[in-house]
């Protein structure tokens, strides 16, 4: 289990988290859902051991970072590497050997060529192919259906469901909830830094309406005031 007692983060005088609480258990798939600027990628970061925080990140696992799967909502690829020369890299920094990449390439990408010629989804599908090559025990997706054609998605959903019947703990984001809901458990809003709703499966549409009704007045109301 991850536990996070009472988190903070602030980047100068601008806080960015403030007071979150929250548990992950294992085998269980999370959803943090919020507007850009939320928080969602600097709770990753922290999670993922990325960001010096304050409050407390405690896991059975130890330490945490070398047990995380962090797949960023931007990835940076070194120049001039290939795809299959990336898997190797982070497959390798498990202390693990490459085997049978070709064989493993679920997303049919070019892995020979260089990935400076992949388009935005070939890289965001070379980015969870990598994380997944790992072989994590917790697996954080910042926004991983970003750039994904409807067959990668649908292949991501089905990867997914797989981890959480392996008894993995996957903790990802979205800006978009219907993404979310196909795939997780429990679905946590984000909003302002703090964590101010949440819901399991069967009181997703609920969470929905309030997350609908929250974001609209905030960002309509004052314009129909007018």
């Amino acid at each position: 289990m991850i536990t996070i007692r009472n988190l903070y983060k602030s980047y100068g005088k601008h806080q960015v988290l403030k007071d979150l609480q929250m548990d992950f258990h294992a085998g269980k798939v999370y959803g943090i859902v919020g507007a850009n600027g939320a928080g969602k990628t600097t709770l990753f970061r922290c999670l993922a051991g990325l960001e010096k925080y304050d409050g407390h990140i405690s896991a059975d696992l130890h330490p945490l970072k070398e047990y995380v799967g962090y797949l960023p909502s931007e990835i940076y690829f070194l120049p001039k590497i290939t795809g299959k020369e990336y898997l190797t890299l982070l497959i390798e920094a498990r202390n693990k050997k490459p085997q049978n990449l070709n064989d493993q390439n679920i997303f049919d990408l070019p892995l020979d060529r260089y990935v400076s010629s992949y388009s935005t989804g070939m890289k965001k599908k070379l980015g969870i192919l990598g994380v997944l090559l790992q072989g994590n025990s917790l697996y954080i997706l910042d926004e991983p259906y970003n750039g994904l054609d409807f067959q990668s998605s649908l292949i991501l959903t089905d990867i997914i469901h797989r981890l959480r019947s392996k008894g993995k703990t996957v903790i990802l984001s979205s800006h978009i909830f219907g993404s979310l809901a196909e795939t997780c458990d429990s679905i946590t809003l984000l909003s302002n830094g703090k964590f101010s709703a949440a819901a399991n499966r069967e009181n997703f549409s609920e969470l929905k309406r309030q997350i609908t009704e929250e974001l609209l007045h905030k960002n309509l109301g004052d314009i129909f005031s007018l």
